[in-house]
């Protein structure tokens, strides 16, 4: 064992440098291996791993993603999807990192994984991040969110290898029926009202006149990996360098986390961004909680309307009534909450604040009854 090189939990660097040594020894030749977790426990892992001595200021960063210990669930964490659909987006408009090695072995791990560049940005999760922007720069960064998802919808599947990725009949009824399934395998308490919601959506599936679209599946602020530039304010950087200063503002550098993709319904992604943007985005228990920490509009966000108002101007996907996909959004994220709950109490998730996650259920299934039951 190198000195100083100890592991974190879920990431053994002594057989990952064995393997890399093997089949991409160029990722190891700036020198050992050193990791930290940057993201646990709601998701898959992620590790920012180092080769080289990071004191120096040399050597060779990369980012590892792998599924979470213990409780897995079916197709819900799978790596070379993930792997997949970022290679496949790399030469389109959309930013994603660039991919670098798939492992689907899980015997050098304890589970499959796999390696993508290191984009420079900042992840905003908070109102301690997103307060100091002000309101010019917040208003910037929730247009640019849209501009990229509607990108990403704009990408015809066949033209990238992704003509397979997923099978958009029945697209929308089987997220029903995917997710009622998910619940079952974290059920560990009452719910009430989960059931009635997913009834309610089994009932009133729309025709889906907008399937066969790249859907990313768990869109959001916090997935996206931005840089915030302020403006050249004087009137001599205005004239000499008047290219910088129209430049300045937000741009999205990379959307993470594509564990969910699939071909099939963009309304999907669009119900679940409102999801977090006006019901999250609107409570209290969100507050704080590692799943959504109150960004939307009563932090200095525009509201929903205006989500909506720029992702058609920028797509040709026809929004029409959202009521039934916000509602299906409600169901999947108090779906998704409970198996993250369900996995603290098996002691199974790492990082902070997740003895709240399970308070986000409630709420949701409320509002997603209400959202279910407008015509």
């Amino acid at each position: 064992p190198r000195p100083g090189s100890a592991s974190p939990a879920g990431l053994d660097l002594d057989r990952l440098t064995t393997h890399l040594a093997r089949h991409a020894p160029g990722l190891t030749d700036a020198g050992p291996l050193r990791a930290r977790l940057i993201a646990g426990g709601k998701s898959n892992l992620t590790y920012l791993v180092h080769a080289g001595d990071p004191a120096s200021g040399t050597g060779r960063e990369f980012v590892l993603r792998r599924p979470p210990l213990g409780h897995v669930l079916a197709t819900a964490h799978d790596m070379a999807r993930e792997y997949r659909v970022i290679s496949a987006l790399a030469p389109t408009d959309v930013p994603v990192p660039a991919a670098l090695l798939l492992c689907t072995d899980p015997e050098v791990l304890g589970a499959p994984f796999y390696l993508m560049e290191r984009v420079p940005g900042v992840v905003y999760r908070s109102r301690a991040q997103t307060d100091p922007l002000g309101a010019g720069r917040r208003h910037e960064l929730a247009m640019a969110m849209m501009d990229t998802l509607a990108a990403l919808h704009m990408v015809e599947p066949a033209e990238v290898g992704l003509a397979d990725f997923g099978r958009p009949d029945g697209f929308l009824a089987r997220q029903v029926r995917r997710w009622a399934g998910q619940l079952d395998r974290s059920r560990s308490r009452e719910l009430p009202g989960i059931d009635e919601l997913r009834d309610l959506l089994a009932a009133s599936v729309p025709e889906g006149a907008n399937a066969g679209r790249i859907v990313h599946g768990d869109y959001r602020l916090d997935n996206l990996l931005a840089e915030v530039t302020e403006p050249h304010r004087s009137e001599e950087a205005e004239r000499t360098a008047p290219d910088r200063a129209a430049e300045a503002g937000v741009t999205v550098r990379a959307v993470l986390d594509w564990e969910m993709a699939t071909v099939g319904d963009p309304l999907a992604d669009l119900g679940l961004l409102l999801t977090y943007w006006e019901v999250l985005g609107d409570s209290d228990v969100a507050e704080g909680n590692p799943v959504a920490d109150g960004l939307g509009p009563r932090a200095g966000f525009p509201a929903g309307s205006a989500l909506i108002d720029r992702y058609a101007g920028r797509s040709d996907v026809d929004v029409g009534p959202l009521h039934w996909h916000v509602a299906l959004g409600c169901y999947k994220l108090a779906v998704i909450c409970e198996g993250i709950h369900y996995r603290h109490t098996l002691g199974q998730t790492l990082g902070a604040g997740f003895d709240r996650i399970g308070e986000l259920v409630a709420p949701l299934v409320g509002y997603g009854l209400t959202a279910a039951r407008e015509r």
